[in-house]
This record gives structure tokens, C-alpha cells and sequence, in this order.
């Protein structure tokens, strides 16, 4: 029996042989396999975690970057109101001065500047700094980051202070230049217009979109000229004494300049703007309702032309904006700009950018 077994394997000797190196080659396959795709597995699952990580640190700084917003409005608006000091004005007309006409013009001027003002330089907080703690946090990611190639920061707490003191540009010499611009539109504007005049909420509309177009194309500038300084050496001044060994910050600076350069940056602001100047006339709006009992309904399409009031009795309302644009407490108006989804995604995109590696190549 066993010298028959023998000659069938001596019979099918290459048989055995081609069976045996098939189930090896695919029991070797097989092992190939299942590494491989354990090693995907284990890349994606890390790809995810990682993902996963940044999302929620971009959050984080999302956060801080609302609540760094709310804390600089007080100093925005002592800014302004210390330049524009309408109350000194208002105060003066309760003497019952002999000069009374000529305070009321400049109180005219004054309300309205401060207010237009307050809407353009709270835009640009909100969106200079999506840009700033976008780019620091974008950084700070890469710098906690596991298998960093490199010990050396890129935004040590030092350089993160020089560089996040150069908004203190925006609140000095850019606001300072800001109100003399849209002083003069505005004098342009309403200079001529009698206090006696009235005005429908939409011709009031129209006089805050011609400013708005003056201050925009007319001034020669970017907006963003009110943002930052404009050349290096301003930049380093700015940035509390910046050493001229201190290229990190430097760099910083000329990435946030590129920034607000951009196409997109333009269009984000054009779009906070545009929220902004729509919240002030909502509120406004509220000033302009029929008196109890109109026939009228407030929601007619010509109801923006319904009501008219004096511009005597316009100064006053306008003039108290101010305090609803620069809330410390977060109000619609600031709510609006900080939830403005164009806001948002620009926000991702700075930060997308500055927390990936190729970045560092560039």
C-alpha cells in the first residue's frame, strides 16, 4: 500500500510542488494584506484623532477670540468718545448759551461721526482679530504638535505679546485718521442740512450709504490702512519696541499684512460692514414707528418713508448708538458680527493655513 502511495506522489511530484508554493504565496499574501490594512487603519484612526484635535482647538480659539473682542470694546469706545465728546456739547446746551445754533451743528456733526465710526472700527476689530489669534493659534497648534521636527516655538509668548500689541494701531493713530475722513463726509453730507429738516428712516438710509461710499473710495486708502501700520518700520514700532533681531515677529506682521491685503479679507469686512450699517438702521428703525393707532402697517413696503422726524430729534438717537455698537455685553449688533458665517470660514481658512506644516516650508 505504501509503495503505491509513493509512486502517486512520484506521479504528481509537480503537482505538490505548484499546490504547496500557491497556498504559501497566498498565506503569505494573506499576512501582507492584513498589515497593510492595519497600517491604514492605524493611519487613518491617527489622520482622524489629529483632525479631530485641531477642530477642536480651532474652537477653543474661536472662543477666545469672541471674548478677546468683548474686552477691547470698552477701550474702542473710550477712544472714540474722548475724541468725539458729544456729552460736553450736550452739557453746554442746558446753560441755554447764546451761541446754541452753533453747538447744535457741531453736536449734529459729532453724533453722527461717532456713531459711523463706532460701526467701522468694531467691523474691524472683529475681523483684524479673526486674523490675529487665527495665525497665533494656527502656530501654537504646530508647536504642541506630536513628531514637531523642532524645539524652537514659533510664536513664544513674547513674540505672541509684541505681535498682538500692534492692534493698539487701530485704537491710536488708525482711529485717529479714521474720524478725520468720515468728519469731513459727514460735514459734506449733513453740514448744509437744516436741524429743522425731516427725514424719513430710508432718506436717512440713503445719506448713510452716500458717507459710506466717500469714506470707502474717496479717502485714496484701504481700509485696512486703519488696521495696521503700513511698512515695516511702523509694524516693528508698533509691536512694543521690536528688536531688529526679532525676525519671528516681524514675519508675523508681514503674513498679517498679506493678509488684510487679500481679496478675501476685503470681502469679509465689505460683508461685516455691510451687517453693521444694516444693524444701526434696524435700531434705528425703532425711533420711526407710526404713532399708536396709525392706519398704517409697519410692514407696507413704503413704511421706510412712512414716518419723517426732524433732524433735531434724530441727533439725540444717533448719538447714543455708540453705546449699543461698543457693548462690552454682547448685544445683536456684536452678535451679528461675531456670528457672520463669511466671518467664520475666513476665520477657518487663516487657521487652516497657519496650522499645517507645508506652511513653515514656505
Amino acid at each position: 500500500m505504501f509503495s503505491s502511495v509513493w509512486n502517486f506522489i512520484k506521479r504528481h511530484k509537480r503537482k505538490f510542488i505548484f499546490t504547496g508554493a500557491v497556498v504559501g504565496g497566498v498565506y503569505f499574501l494573506g499576512k501582507y494584506a492584513q498589515k497593510k490594512i492595519r497600517e491604514i487603519q492605524e493611519k487613518e484612526a491617527t489622520e482622524y484623532i489629529a483632525q479631530a484635535r485641531r477642530q477642536f482647538h480651532f474652537e477653543s480659539n474661536l472662543r477666545t477670540c469672541n471674548m478677546t473682542v468683548l474686552s477691547m470694546l470698552p477701550p474702542l469706545k473710550e477712544a472714540i468718545v474722548s475724541q468725539l465728546n458729544s456729552e460736553s456739547l450736550t452739557a453746554l446746551l442746558k446753560t441755554k448759551p447764546a451761541n446754541k445754533l452753533e453747538i447744535w451743528e457741531d453736536l449734529k456733526i459729532i453724533s453722527f461721526t461717532r456713531t459711523i465710526v463706532g460701526v467701522y472700527s468694531t467691523c474691524m476689530l472683529v475681523v483684524l482679530l479673526r486674523v490675529q489669534l487665527n495665525i497665533i493659534g494656527g502656530y501654537l497648534y504646530l508647536d504642541n504638535s506630536v513628531g514637531k521636527n523642532t524645539t524652537v516655538p514659533l510664536a513664544p509668548p513674547d513674540v505672541q505679546q509684541q505681535y498682538l500689541s500692534s492692534i493698539q494701531h487701530l485704537l491710536g493713530d488708525g482711529l485717529t485718521e479714521l474720524m478725520t475722513v468720515v468728519k469731513k463726509v459727514v460735514q459734506n453730507s449733513l453740514g448744509g442740512m437744516s436741524l429743522k429738516q425731516s427725514l424719513s428712516l430710508l432718506e436717512l438710509e440713503q445719506q448713510l450709504s452716500w458717507i459710506r461710499a466717500e469714506v470707502e473710495a474717496g479717502s485714496g486708502r484701504p481700509l485696512s490702512w486703519y488696521m495696521l501700520a503700513d511698512d515695516e518700520n511702523a509694524l516693528a514700532d508698533q509691536a512694543c519696541g521690536l528688536t531688529e533681531n526679532d525676525a519671528v515677529t516681524i514675519r508675523l506682521l508681514n503674513e498679517t499684512r498679506d493678509m488684510l491685503d487679500s481679496p478675501d479679507f476685503t470681502t469679509v469686512l465689505n460683508a461685516c460692514l455691510n451687517r453693521g450699517f444694516s444693524r444701526l438702521l434696524d435700531n434705528l428703525a425703532e425711533f420711526f414707528r407710526p404713532p399708536p393707532g396709525d392706519s398704517a402697517p409697519s410692514f407696507a413696503p413704503d413704511s421706510l418713508s412712512a414716518v419723517s422726524l426732524p433732524l433735531a430729534k434724530i441727533i439725540p438717537i444717533i448719538n447714543g448708538q455708540i453705546n449699543t455698537i461698543c457693548s462690552e455685553t454682547p448685544s445683536h449688533f456684536v452678535q451679528d458680527l461675531l456670528m457672520n458665517d463669511q466671518v467664520k470660514e475666513f476665520a477657518a481658512n487663516v487657521y487652516e493655513t497657519f496650522s499645517t506644516p507645508q506652511e513653515l516650508q514656505k
